[in-house]
């Protein structure tokens, strides 16, 4: 079943050329099923490029899906013109009185503030509340997930010596967990980010799962059922290309960084990726929407 976005959006035409059935809204309203209703709040830089990545994800479910694009009223954005944001948006605020049956957080590239030095903290924590009523299932990712976790349950992140950046092997620590259906007892994922969360403070807090983990970069997934939660500390969406317009975007600011850990062949820029993560990253939101699906209310 095809994703309904709007038609002028961005990511509709890469999507049709990638074969990604996109719904138009004349034809979403001939079938006789109510849509999950899937929220976004895009809290990246570069916009277009994250909601098109979501976009492709959650497109690959035989479901119909709705996705609602939103974005904090507290904040200016720098990198994503004003025209589509108004165009293609909804603040919080305007939604704040709908339900959703999945709401994806995005990170930002915030890591190293203290979260009450954020200057949308404040709203960020009325949203996190909200999705304890009027969203029945909430995945977020990275920053997000760490944001959400403190909000939650206290747990800190912790500030890395150097970047944990590039494309890392990840174990499959609960095959059993309907998040986890499919996937292999060992697999790679990608990785950016300046801090972590730590196995010994999730493991202090009653009601939390941990489903993946990295060697070198540690916790991945959490899982939290009660809340119906889902938090993933890395960037399993992100495009082929995407830690390396990262990567190089770095350099020309001057920054001493390493390169991407196992992401350019032979370690050398030059050279086109290879993408070794994105099959599970369609297996992880497909199982997340399923979950969704099967557990939500009609009403």
């Amino acid at each position: 079943m095809p994703i309904k976005i709007p038609d002028t959006l961005p990511a509709r035409a890469l999507l049709e050329q990638e074969g990604v059935m996109v719904m138009s809204e004349s034809t979403a309203v001939r079938q006789d099923i109510r849509p999950l209703r899937i929220g976004l709040l895009n809290l990246m830089p570069d916009k277009i490029a994250t909601e098109t990545q979501i976009a492709r994800l959650i497109a690959s479910t035989p479901l119909q899906v709705e996705l609602t694009l939103v974005r904090v009223g507290t904040h200016a954005s720098k990198n994503t013109s004003e025209d589509h944001l108004i165009s293609f948006y909804r603040t919080w605020h305007e939604v704040r009185d709908q339900y959703f049956d999945g709401f994806i957080i995005t990170g930002a590239p915030i890591e190293t503030l203290s979260f009450d030095e954020v200057t949308y903290w404040s709203e960020l924590t009325e949203i996190l509340d909200w999705t304890t009523t009027n969203v029945h299932s909430t995945f977020s990712i990275c920053w997000g997930a760490m944001a959400a976790l403190w909000h939650f349950h206290d747990i800190p992140k912790h500030i890395l010596q150097d970047k944990a950046c590039g494309v890392y092997r990840h174990r499959n620590l609960a095959p059993a967990s309907p998040y986890l259906a499919g996937f292999s007892d060992d697999f790679s994922v990608s990785v950016s980010r300046w801090t972590e969360v730590r196995r010994a403070d999730i493991e202090q807090v009653g009601g939390l799962e941990l489903l993946m983990e990295s060697d070198e970069t540690g916790v991945c997934l959490v899982s939290e059922m009660e809340g119906r939660r889902l938090y993933m500390f890395n960037h399993i969406e992100y495009d082929s290309a995407t830690l390396a317009h990262e990567y190089f975007r770095d350099i020309e600011a001057g920054l001493l960084i390493d390169v991407p850990h196992d992401y350019f062949p032979n370690d050398d820029p030059s050279l086109a990726p290879i993408n070794r993560w994105r099959s599970h990253a369609f297996l992880l939101f497909g199982n997340w929407i399923n979950q969704v699906y099967q557990s939500t209310p009609f009403e």
